[in-house]
């Protein structure tokens, strides 16, 4: 599966990219909502996401990089969110919050940063929609892939099996031609593209590649 990052696109023409990302065989739109405190970046509030889900036909992959975030599960399903991810770091009382993102009838994902091991999950694991590995250090789009992501993958994926067999495993961050191929065989089945995809002229053929691939 491909969840298309708008991070790195033309904001200046969103409603262009919103409608090719329509027209391409991708299965989200990933939407990555920063504050400047949990990661050094600021990026998309409510009322963009708003705008988003009127003209979008994909589901919105809403990926929360803030603090506090319990404070806007509402909000965010409110917005039209389909799935809310939030991460292990930055969430004191994690199973309260899943509950209440589930309670939303809205799926839902935590996210985990480079330093975090897989293992920390297993408590929460059974009772998550998505699991997100952060390929690169949150906050900006265009960063490397970082190697050790492949085994945190495949321990991902261990769990999965012993687990949870309906968890989506999620990777994001420096995904492209050259490794997305060994990101899947070590056990993800979702990606997350964004520079990749808007480095391209044709963003639809560049979407509908990967797609054939995955």
């Amino acid at each position: 599966m491909l969840s298309i990052s708008i991070l790195s696109s033309n904001f200046l023409e969103l409603g262009k990219t919103i409608e090719s990302i329509n027209q391409s065989k991708a299965d989200y739109i990933h939407i990555d909502v920063m504050d400047g405190c949990f990661v050094p970046n600021i990026t998309i509030g409510f009322d963009i996401i708003k705008q988003i889900k009127k003209v979008s036909i994909k589901p919105l992959d809403v990926h929360l990089m803030i603090c506090n975030p319990e404070k806007y599960i509402d909000k965010f399903a409110e917005c039209g969110a389909d799935v809310i991810t939030i991460h292990f770091e930055g969430s004191i009382h994690l199973n309260k919050y899943i509950n209440e993102i589930k309670k939303k009838n809205v799926k839902c994902g935590v996210a985990i940063n480079p330093h975090t091991p897989v293992n920390f999950l297993v408590d929460i694991i059974s009772e998550i929609d998505v699991l997100l590995i952060m390929s690169v250090n949150p906050g900006f789009g265009g960063q490397q892939f970082l190697e050790n992501t492949y085994k945190k993958i495949s321990e991902a994926k261990l769990l999965k099996e012993s687990l949870n067999n309906k968890l989506i495993i999620e990777v994001d961050g420096g995904i492209n031609e050259t490794n997305y191929k060994k990101i899947y065989f070590h056990g993800a089945d979702m990606i997350v593209l964004g520079n990749t995809i808007f480095s391209n002229n044709n963003i639809i053929e560049k979407i509908n590649f990967f797609k054939k691939q995955d």
